[in-house]
């Protein structure tokens, strides 16, 4: 068994590889694929493998993959033009005949109707037309993302978060480790082929939640302010958000309060064999680095 993770020296991509190591994966059985050698090259000192690969460039993975490969496929980072981007790695899969062609893509699959799903339904139907074994890992949004944990600096600063989710709204979010950990169990093990999973925290949060931790946690008071979302989507624009994106943010938060991201099925902390690290957990965790 061989593995391929493309966006290797991503976030989550360094925290699958982790994973794979911790689990026992030999290190010259896993493949980084990534754009850059010089961001690879502390993987590279590790033992694990390295293929150049870029996105926009499909024939740059041309021999990225073999017909033993276990690919993992996670998603580009560049909103309105993933379909093409995917697609390099996609048809790269599909000429090799890999074993497994597992996607990172977005909570509720087909059945996600806001805007940023859009290019992840796509990429899903790209992948079962190959007939390749796939495995869709659907995540929900990460709580250490930068419009939760990852901003907290500046909520602390601001006192406020704001955005157009009504106080009664829910998501159910997990940090990147946790999302990493399932994917490392789907790689390693033959049970997950032809299977998509809903992938998301054991525990909902609202926002009003979320800014209550903040104040318990470190002193400094912070509470969640709404707005209308014509209101937050010119505050996005006047901050030089384009115009597309803002939309996409918007719209997001209106998915959040129609209830689109606030599924516990447990699939996550089943595939991982543990509950799922709670919100309170990341933001202590956030706390702590902030401090150091």
């Amino acid at each position: 068994m061989s593995i391929a993770i493309t966006g290797a020296t991503g976030q989550l991509g360094r925290l699958v590889i982790e994973e794979l190591l911790t689990a026992g994966v030999p290190a010259d059985r896993i493949t980084a694929v990534a754009r850059s050698a010089e961001k690879a090259a502390d993987l590279v000192a590790r033992g694990v493998r390295l293929h150049l690969g870029d996105y926009d460039r499909p024939e740059t993975f041309a021999g990225a993959f073999r017909p033993e490969d276990r690919v993992l496929l996670i998603s580009a980072s560049d909103v309105g033009r993933r379909i093409a981007q995917h697609a390099a790695v996609v048809d790269a899969a599909a000429a090799a005949g890999v074993a497994q062609l597992a996607y990172v893509g977005v909570f509720g699959g087909p059945k996600a109707d806001f805007l940023l799903a859009g290019e992840h339904r796509a990429t899903e139907e790209l992948i079962l037309a190959t007939g390749l074994p796939y495995t869709f890992l659907r995540n929900n949004w990460y709580s250490d993302a930068s419009m939760f944990t990852g901003d907290l600096a500046g909520i602390m600063a601001r006192g406020a978060i704001a955005n157009s989710v009504h106080a009664e709204s829910r998501i159910a979010t997990a940090p990147r480790a946790d999302y990493a950990a399932a994917a490392a169990a789907v790689l390693t093990s033959d049970a997950h082929l032809n299977t998509a999973y809903e992938l998301s925290g054991d525990t909902a949060w609202t926002f009003g939640e979320f800014a209550e931790m903040i104040t318990r946690q470190s002193g400094a008071e912070v509470v969640h302010t709404y707005l209308p979302p014509h209101e937050q989507k010119a505050i996005l624009a006047a901050a030089g958000v384009p115009d597309a994106i803002a939309e996409i943010l918007v719209d997001v938060d209106d998915a959040i309060n129609r209830g689109a991201l606030a599924g516990t099925p447990g699939d996550l902390s089943r595939l991982i064999g543990r509950p799922t690290t709670p919100m309170t957990e990341t933001v202590a965790a956030a706390l702590a680095d902030l401090a150091s």
